[in-house]
């Protein structure tokens, strides 16, 4: 294992475009041996993080984002009990929930967020991502026609087949087939390899039910959700075509952003609802969030007050992209649908509990939906505790309800599971306490990426004709 750097070193997966220094590797970080250490540790944890406060009161966000790379960790979790009870304290605190990065300033503080291990690895090449969050992947064109339209009744490509077809990874050993395929979207400020690979895609390569892609979004998912779509829609369609005896047998799961684009693409490209047998959105933002407007330095709910990226804007609860997702049917499942989230508590993504959370996907076509508020199902155990945005990517839940449903019809079933003893776990088997901090890492990941994107506007972006 490798302590050397905060998460915040994660940045230089961005594109040159928009990226920032990376952080001077720091030394592993020992826990206080006496008062004056602790005191000592206090002080600069507050100078730190009062840094990152100026800033954000100053709605800067290239200063916010300079504070936030001088932070680093002042001690180490030594279990993953003691990093969810940690996050809690952070998360839960009423600055956690009003001003997202004086949190994430204490949460990689708290050695809540290091780079840990080669699976998180992603090797910069000319400032274009590589390695296993690469978006320029040699994929040969498929071997039917799927572009400009696989249907008549698909929406139009704004991309070109090209780009399209890079942004998907294939890893060595993939079956073409042979295996079922899944494949696996990144939320917004993530590459498919990085937000995956210490969670869901750890656990279910190398199983015989399962065989992972993921796609690598150019500019990580913050550019125009509609954009990011167009790349949701053509991975769908290019791997069921060169899938074989699984071609009309595809599973998709995502994360945040990567779930509400993909219920836009169920919507506005039919085609992909024939092949697609299987959606399991964790932490879907199908509703919007009503916090992305502190994502933006925006001190009130207008998101509009302040430059912001445009996924940001287009996630907003009353955006116009979330209307047009939800309107005619769009709020209802159009594939067997397993949901997943976090009522306690999700720091990015509110409302989130109960039949009105932003998770939660409604039945009216009667094509089997299973939503899943993670800490109510297992209240009064392990699992029923601390689990944000990105932790629902590991609950043990989350993968237990994964395995079934890719292991049988319909979506995953509460009725086919022990339960009681799933929920006697923190994390999902087979996953550790690296795993976890490596999962907790996409936050601070994510707000220094929306902090650093160029692109920043007032309003949202136009809706594509095909939504209108």
């Amino acid at each position: 294992m490798r302590y050397t750097s905060t998460a915040l070193a994660l940045l230089s997966t961005l594109p040159s475009a928009f990226s920032v220094p990376a952080p001077l590797a720091a030394p592993e970080p020992t826990p206080a041996s006496s008062l004056a250490e602790r005191q000592l540790l206090s002080g600069l944890l507050k100078g730190v993080i009062g840094n990152v406060q100026s800033a954000v009161a100053r709605k800067d966000p290239a200063a916010v984002n300079s504070a936030l790379l001088k932070v680093t960790p002042t001690s180490r979790p030594r279990s993953i009990q003691e990093a969810q009870g940690q996050a809690s304290k952070v998360w839960a605190a009423p600055s956690g929930r009003s001003d997202v990065y004086v949190a994430i300033a204490s949460q990689v503080a708290g050695g809540l967020a290091p780079l840990l291990d080669g699976t998180l690895n992603t090797i910069v090449k000319g400032g274009i991502p590589a390695g296993e969050n690469n978006v320029n992947n040699d994929n040969p064109p498929p071997p039917e026609t799927i572009y400009p339209k696989k249907e008549n009744g698909d929406a139009p490509y704004s991309i070109s087949e090209d780009k399209l077809r890079k942004a998907l990874y294939i890893p060595e050993g993939f079956t073409y087939g042979d295996k079922r395929p899944v494949l696996m979207v990144p939320g917004t400020g993530s590459y498919g390899g990085t937000n995956f690979a210490n969670n869901l895609r750890k656990l279910l390569q190398g199983s015989d039910y399962a065989d992972p892609v993921w796609l690598n979004v150019p500019g990580a998912m913050v550019d125009d959700t509609q954009n990011n779509s167009e790349y949701i829609a053509y991975a769908i369609n290019y791997l069921s075509a060169i899938s074989e005896s699984n071609k009309d047998n595809l599973a998709v799961i995502t994360w945040s952003q990567g779930g509400l684009d993909t219920q836009w693409v169920l919507k506005y490209w039919p085609s992909t609802r024939k092949v697609v047998k299987d959606f399991m959105p964790v932490s879907a933002d199908f509703k919007g969030t009503v916090l992305a407007n502190a994502l933006c330095l925006s001190p009130n709910s207008n998101i509009g007050l302040i430059p912001c990226p445009p996924s940001v804007i287009q996630q907003q609860a009353t955006s116009d992209f979330v209307r047009a997702m939800r309107r005619g049917g769009g709020s209802s499942a159009y594939v067997p649908t397993t949901t997943f989230f976090s009522g306690f508590l999700d720091e990015i993504v509110q409302p989130m509990s109960g039949p009105g959370a932003s998770g939660y996907m409604n039945d009216e076509r009667g094509v089997g939906v299973s939503n899943n508020e993670v800490n109510a199902v297992c209240a009064g155990r392990l699992g029923g505790g601390f689990y944000g945005h990105a932790g629902v990517l590991a609950h043990p839940l989350t993968y237990a309800l994964i395995v079934d449903a890719l292991t049988n019809d319909g979506p995953g079933s509460l009725a086919r599971i022990n339960v009681r003893r799933v929920c006697g776990n923190i994390i999902a088997p087979g996953l550790d306490l690296d795993d976890y901090l490596a999962t907790m890492a996409l936050i601070p990941v994510v707000g220094v990426t929306l902090l650093a994107y160029p692109d920043k506007r007032m309003r949202e972006p136009a809706l594509r004709a095909y939504a209108r």
